[in-house]
């Protein structure tokens, strides 16, 4: 900007004002104060940069590699440098990394992607939101709910927006490790009394049950993601700082937005239900496909839940690493395609509804080495109520250890290593047909 107000002074060529400092080997946007006044050099003007250098850039201007110096003063390059780090950092996570990357992209048109953002209150059930000096906690929720085009297909029709999916990311105090818990949807736990804000405002209780599937914390009875945070608090004992909410179409819009997402199947899949059918081996999943990746279950492990997740896991991890790929990173198109999908399809808490509220949380994420970001289960086992198993409840003193050591901010990844280094660990069966990235 000062290149381009200030550079026209006098009639000379911008150009013409780009010398070599000597001392650096750069070369650098020469400015007098005093053009705009007067056409007498200043003294300033015949000091330190002599003459004879000035021509210099012109002869280096007609190459192709040397930058246009139109809109480039002194300080503007380390400004772009800067800025390219923050997209860098603002993209890193786990599956916040897609809302977060939308986010930080948007930040370049504020008040239109403020404007996109939905929020809920969250009735007093977090913790009041992250601390940049402290471990962070955020729920992500991906709901059933059918609205939109062509979702109807999925399932439930009538569905309020049950919690389908969810994760706890937890991300550690000092940034080295995270961890995304997955709460399986039909895990039997005991949703507390919540209290929540109604349309007019005032707050209504809606009452606890007991025994009941985890998915209905959301949704059920008029719940809202604030009740999903209380029950999540009541089973493991970590309170959210904030939450995320995605419906079906934040799937869909997303992998669009990046160009597609890679997956790998280690069978040919074909389940009517989600309307997949592809043969086994490597695949590029978007919109209604990517939708239906996450959606199958029926024919991949045993049927049921717990092999979605891991099918959903596996998705977040490649989208992850879509999202920070330098393919995204330069790419100005996609990143505002992330950013408008992103927007329109997240809920959030009413603490993080601007997107200067994702950008701090983003930087926050950034920070995290996406190597020691790990994928877990709650431990469960089947229902012994039941005489054939549809629901799930904790395997107690393996849920506990799990949630003791995110309450305790303990990095997974160093208690997986210790635990894998004595024996060759067994290859992963989803990874046999093709390998994951390392």
């Amino acid at each position: 900007m000062d290149a381009q107000g200030r550079g026209q002074a006098e009639g000379i060529d911008p150009a013409d004002q780009w010398v070599l400092n000597p001392d650096t080997g750069d070369y650098e946007l020469r400015l007098a104060p005093s053009a705009p006044q007067s056409p007498i050099p200043s003294p300033r003007r015949s000091s330190p940069a002599p003459a004879p250098e000035v021509p210099a850039p012109r002869r280096r201007r007609a190459t192709p590699e040397e930058p246009p110096p139109g809109r480039r003063g002194r300080r503007r390059p380390a400004k772009k440098k800067s800025r390219g780090k923050k997209i860098l950092l603002w993209t890193g996570g786990t599956m916040a990394f897609v809302i977060l990357a939308a986010g930080s992209a948007g930040y370049l048109y504020l008040q239109h992607l403020n404007g996109n953002i939905e929020s809920l209150p969250d009735d007093g059930a977090s913790t009041g939101g992250f601390s940049k000096d402290q471990a962070i906690n955020i729920l992500l929720i991906g709901t059933d709910k059918r609205t939109g085009s062509g979702n109807d297909g999925y399932g439930d029709k009538g569905s309020a927006g049950h919690a389908d999916t969810t994760i706890l990311l937890h991300v550690s105090k000092d940034r080295s490790n995270a961890t995304a818990l997955s709460i399986p949807r039909d895990l039997i736990v005991d949703v507390p009394d919540c209290p929540t804000t109604q349309e007019d405002g005032t707050t209504k209780v809606i009452p606890g049950s007991s025994g009941v599937r985890f998915n209905t914390s959301l949704g059920q009875s008029g719940r809202t993601p604030s009740c999903t945070m209380r029950t999540v608090t009541e089973l493991t004992g970590v309170t959210p700082d904030n939450f995320m909410v995605a419906d079906f179409n934040a799937v869909k819009t997303l992998t669009s937005a990046v160009g597609g997402v890679e997956v790998c199947l280690a069978k040919d899949i074909n389940d009517p239900d989600s309307h997949l059918n592809l043969p086994a081996g490597k695949h590029t999943v978007e919109g209604e496909q990517a939708l239906a990746f996450v959606r199958t279950r029926h024919s991949v492990g045993f049927g049921g839940d717990l092999s979605r997740i891991e099918i959903q896991q596996q998705f977040l991890g490649s989208l992850m690493r879509k999202l920070k790929s330098n393919d995204t990173l330069t790419s100005p198109t996609k990143m505002v395609k992330l950013a408008e999908a992103g927007t329109e399809a997240l809920t959030v808490d009413a603490k993080l509804k601007s997107i200067g509220k994702l950008k701090d949380l983003g930087l926050e994420l950034g920070k995290l080495d996406t190597k020691n970001l790990t994928f877990a289960t709650v431990p469960v086992k089947d229902n012994p109520a039941e005489k054939t198993p549809v629901t799930v409840v904790l395997k107690d003193g393996d849920a506990q250890q799990v949630f003791d050591l995110i309450k305790n901010d303990v990095s997974f990844t160093e208690v997986k290593q210790k635990e894998t280094r004595p024996t060759r660990p067994a290859p992963s069966p989803r990874s046999s047909a093709c390998p994951a990235p390392p």
